[in-house]
Formats: C-alpha cells, sequence, structure tokens
C-alpha cells in the first residue's frame, strides 16, 4: 500500500519551508519586493526543483527581475539550503514565477464586472434575487 505523502512530496515540503525562511533572510526586500515561495517541484530522483513563487509588485519588469535575480542566486540559496537540511543530495534550483495568483484575481474580476452588467442590464434580475433571499 503506497504511503499517504511520498518521501519527494515531504522533502519538497521541508525545501519550500527551508528556501521561504532564506529567501526573506537573504533576498533584501528593498531588492525585488516581499517574495513568497508558493511551491516546490521536485523531480522523482531529488535531484532538481522546480520553486514557484509570487512577487507583491507583479509588473512585467519586476517579475523578470526578480525571476533573474532569484536564478543567478540558486546556487548560494541551494549551497544554504543543503546545510540548513543536510541532505545527501541537494537539488538544483530553478526558480519560475506562479501565474495562478494574478490569473485568479483576474477571473474574480471579470465575473464581477459580468454579474455587474447583467444587474445593469436587468434589473428585474436583482429584484428577483432580493425577494428570494427573504
Amino acid at each position: 500500500m503506497a504511503r499517504e505523502f511520498s518521501r519527494s512530496r515531504r522533502v519538497a515540503q521541508q525545501i519550500q519551508k527551508e528556501l521561504a525562511q532564506i529567501v526573506s533572510r537573504e533576498v533584501k526586500a528593498n531588492e525585488l519586493g516581499m517574495i513568497t515561495i508558493n511551491e516546490v517541484d521536485l523531480s522523482s530522483d531529488l535531484s532538481y526543483a522546480k520553486v514557484y513563487f509570487t512577487i507583491l509588485n507583479d509588473d512585467a519588469e519586476n517579475i523578470k527581475s526578480a525571476i533573474t535575480r532569484l536564478n543567478d542566486q540558486a546556487p548560494l540559496l541551494r549551497s544554504m539550503m543543503g546545510s540548513a537540511m543536510r541532505l545527501r543530495i541537494v537539488p538544483e534550483l530553478k526558480f519560475y514565477y506562479d501565474k495562478s495568483l494574478s490569473e485568479g484575481i483576474r477571473m474574480t474580476s471579470l465575473v464581477n464586472q459580468a454579474v455587474r452588467k447583467d444587474k445593469e442590464n436587468n434589473p428585474e434580475l436583482d429584484a428577483d434575487s432580493e425577494s428570494e433571499d427573504k
């Protein structure tokens, strides 16, 4: 019977925690903005890790700068993570911007706009929903 959480998933979670702490200490907040490590996708042999992050100021220029800076600092972050976790194989890190949060906000905005337009174009629908709520 398979375990509920595989070793690679547990290691990925630990890497995420360690990297979040290391990035918050080592990468200056005023240089890139607030960075959040969202997920770590680890290869089955634990030798490669895709690290997905978001950044508070998420315009295209800041995202590109953050990706470049984090990937440039990946060897340093890898060595710091390796000493903190004491793994036999410390995975190579590759950083990617996680678009899921910004896409979710964009989709919510589109849905809200569509609902608002429906209410403006069909005021009787709004009155019907209020009478159902009571």
